[in-house]
């Protein structure tokens, strides 16, 4: 078993995503008002959301403790979900703006 074995892959898959766009893509995404705008709409849903399914009076997901930091926050969301809603979202539009891209070069 690994310690952390959900915090590690969620960091991994920030640094991933964020070497993808600096190093391949280069898209400028990171640079787009309207991306950090989107990061921000994103996580104002995520914080209800995931703090109403992660809860600790009434869990409906639980972590195992030994996979994750412990570090919650706010109301009992686990950091490693924000790392890995970032990576997510994060993907999917370097994907869009790599597919806007090519459609500009035909």
């Amino acid at each position: 078993m690994i310690p952390w074995g959900y915090t590690v892959p969620a960091v991994l898959a920030v640094v991933a995503v964020v070497a993808l766009e600096l190093r391949v893509l280069r898209t400028g995404l990171f640079r787009k008002p309207a991306y950090w705008a989107a990061i921000v709409i994103v996580t104002g849903f995520q914080i209800p959301v995931d703090g109403w399914l992660t809860k600790l009076s009434h869990a409906i997901v639980r972590y195992d403790p030994r996979h994750i930091t412990g570090i919650r926050f706010p109301w009992d969301i686990p950091v490693e979900d924000f790392l890995f809603g970032f990576a997510l979202v994060t993907a999917v539009l370097l994907m869009w703006e790599r597919a806007a891209r090519k459609e500009d070069t035909r």
